[in-house]
């Protein structure tokens, strides 16, 4: 296994890094205060045409490995942790039409999704079916040359500002995981709308939207692999957006991480800086540590899913650990910050309501567990 980058991944990396600092990290702030889409963000990956990282060059993209668009993730999370959930959401559309798409999908929605012109969604979550991904309501029924949708979605990350969506229905309820279907539904179709936006305690900016199908009519040739073999295209997604996840989960870790031990270093108490403090070495020790192990977990599991290899086992330790690793930093790093740290001078008390979305998208903490204890038992 080797981490080891070519020329090429250190060109995009330095670039990624150098406008994530410059331009996502300063807008960050704001951003999450006024709770408005990170628009000129979303147009500069664009312009670096970083959303067709993963997406052959025959279809616009660029063609590199997943290792490289993780490493592409947590920089951007790192600056901004709701622009890298935007990012990390169009991955859950571009992966299962790279997988599961035919030749004429790919050829149709994989060009303006890897230029950035159209953004994906991949919607599972129901009222009634989150952890219970096999309890989808939403039904898809058959006709001519179509298929009709109706129920509804909730917290579907990029929400209305995505042009593509994965949707995760059933073609009969009594068959519960057997029944569901995927199809590939485009913006502006006759029957799909918009309800409800969610107001969350933090990444405020994040389109989280309910959608409603209501006699939504999907063409045949939009659906997505073959009937009533949805949950495989829903588990294999999940399975790659579990990296995408921890890395975002990372990300904000290392922000955290990074502001704790400056302000350590240049804040004085009892005539020296806490950074001298052993209790204050020893926190910034376990912080720096947990972060290299999540950081590990994460890189091997993008390595493994490039080889072709078996790597579920690893996106789901790798999603579990860097999403309470994020959880246990923030804190820590608030703690370090004291007063301040509880106040909105500082970015930590941020970075803190922020790390606990991690925690529960894409499969909850419980939910993992129970995904890598299935693992083991099998092995």
């Amino acid at each position: 296994m080797d981490f080891s980058l070519s020329d090429d991944q250190k060109m995009i990396l330095e670039l990624v890094e150098e406008v994530s600092q410059a331009e996502f990290a300063l807008r960050a702030d704001e951003i999450s205060k006024k709770g408005e889409f990170p628009g000129e963000n979303i147009k500069k990956l664009a312009e670096l045409d970083l959303f067709g990282v993963t997406i052959p060059k025959e279809y616009g993209g660029l063609g590199m490995d997943y290792l490289t668009w993780t490493l592409v993730s947590e920089k951007i999370s790192k600056a901004c942790a709701t622009t890298g959930l935007i990012f990390g959401a169009n991955l859950l559309c571009t992966y299962p039409l790279m997988v599961f798409g035919t030749e004429d999908q790919k050829r149709k929605f994989l060009p303006p999704l890897a230029r950035g012109e159209a953004l994906g969604a991949f919607a599972l979550t129901e009222p009634e079916a989150g952890s219970d991904a096999g309890n989808v309501q939403t039904i898809a029924k058959k006709g001519e040359d179509h298929y009709t949708l109706n129920g509804s979605k909730i917290f579907i990350t990029n929400g209305e500002v995505a042009h593509t969506y994965i949707v995760i229905t059933t073609m009969d309820r009594s068959l519960g995981p057997r029944g569901l279907t995927a199809f590939i539904l485009e913006k502006g179709t006759s029957g799909f709308s918009f309800g409800q936006h969610f107001e969350k305690m933090g990444l405020s900016a994040l389109p989280n939207v309910e959608l409603i199908f209501h006699d939504c009519r999907v063409p045949k040739e939009n659906l997505l692999y073959k009937e009533k073999r949805g949950f495989r295209v829903a588990m294999q997604t999940f399975a790659a957006g579990r990296i995408g996840v921890g890395i975002g989960a990372l990300g904000v870790a290392e922000a955290a991480f990074e502001e704790a031990k400056k302000y350590s270093k240049q804040r004085v108490q009892f005539g020296r800086s806490i950074s001298s403090f052993q209790a204050i070495q020893h926190t910034l020790a376990d912080m720096a540590t947990e972060i290299e192990g999540a950081k590990y977990l994460l890189y091997r599991a993008a390595w493994l899913l490039d080889q072709g290899k078996p790597f579920e086992k690893l996106a789901s330790m790798g999603k579990l650990y860097a999403s309470e690793v994020a959880m246990k930093v923030t804190t820590k790093a608030v703690q370090i910050l004291g007063g301040y740290g509880y106040t909105k001078d500082y970015p930590v008390e941020r970075y803190m309501r922020e790390a606990k979305l991690f925690e529960i998208i894409e499969g909850t903490s419980e939910i993992q567990r129970g995904v890598i204890a299935n693992k083991i038992l099998k092995e």
